[in-house]
């Protein structure tokens, strides 16, 4: 199961203390994508989605191209339903997972096994895969003897490792994904690059916003690109990386 349909969404972001604001910021703010505008009420407000419409259906695999500023993340956090359109319709159906921010969560004080623990739980992973699950994911880990040490121990290496064994424990039906993750030395990116595409196997839709033109050629069906928080263009990999790449 798996389907989104976001029609006519936009999403305005109020800008708070706006006449304090420099002609400076703003222009800088122009520059960088975001469309400085009033409401109804007279309020500074940036708009940083503006009447996307978009139908995506079960195995496919869209990936989100544009510079930064462009819309890419309201966009994620739509999909994710963090953000709520300010007007227009999004409908998704299905399990979200977001591998965004993969350290929510975790606890420094707590152990390794304590915060496997209360990732999943916060993921909505159930106790009893995680006892099946927790052997093989200490072997990928590879933290040893450190997995019953506080996180507070731990090197961004080893955190990030913990981090992303867990996180990657979720079946979605939607997977939303920031950029690629990249964890740990050379041979240890290889096993988690094979877990990563076993995640995005047992997803039926992914969301893949990247600055990489191999990637977004690799693992995409379809690719968007947005420019100023509207979607400029549609269509194959092919067609749009060599639009947007050149």
């Amino acid at each position: 199961m798996g389907k989104v349909i976001l029609e006519d969404v936009s999403v305005d972001i109020p800008i708070f203390n706006s006449q304090t604001r420099s002609l400076k910021k703003t222009l800088i703010g122009v520059a960088t994508g975001a469309r400085i505008d009033l409401n109804s009420s007279g309020k500074a407000i940036v708009r940083s989605l503006d009447h996307i419409n978009l139908r995506v259906e079960e195995h496919e695999r869209i990936g989100i191209v544009g510079h930064n500023g462009a819309g890419k993340s309201t966009l994620l956090r739509v999909l994710s339903k963090v953000y709520c359109p300010t007007s227009g319709t999004a409908i998704i159906d299905g399990k979200i997972g977001s591998l965004i921010d993969i350290s929510l969560g975790i606890d420094p004080e707590a152990t390794g096994v304590e915060n496997i623990y209360l990732r999943a739980a916060l993921l909505g992973i159930d106790k009893n895969r995680v006892d099946d699950e927790l052997d093989d994911l200490l072997e990928f880990t590879q933290l040893g003897e450190f997995i019953n040490m506080p996180v507070r121990t731990y090197s961004t290496g080893m955190h990030m490792r913990l981090a992303f064994g867990v996180s990657t424990m979720i079946s979605p039906d939607i997977l939303i994904m920031d950029e690629w993750l990249s964890v740990g030395d050379r041979d240890f990116q290889v096993k988690a690059e094979k877990r990563l595409n076993n995640l995005i196997a047992r997803s039926n839709i992914l969301f893949l916003a990247s600055h990489s033109r191999s990637l977004i050629e690799r693992c995409c069906t379809r690719v968007i690109w947005l420019e100023h928080g509207s979607i400029r263009q549609i269509g194959s990999p092919a067609e749009i990386c060599n639009l947007y790449f050149g």
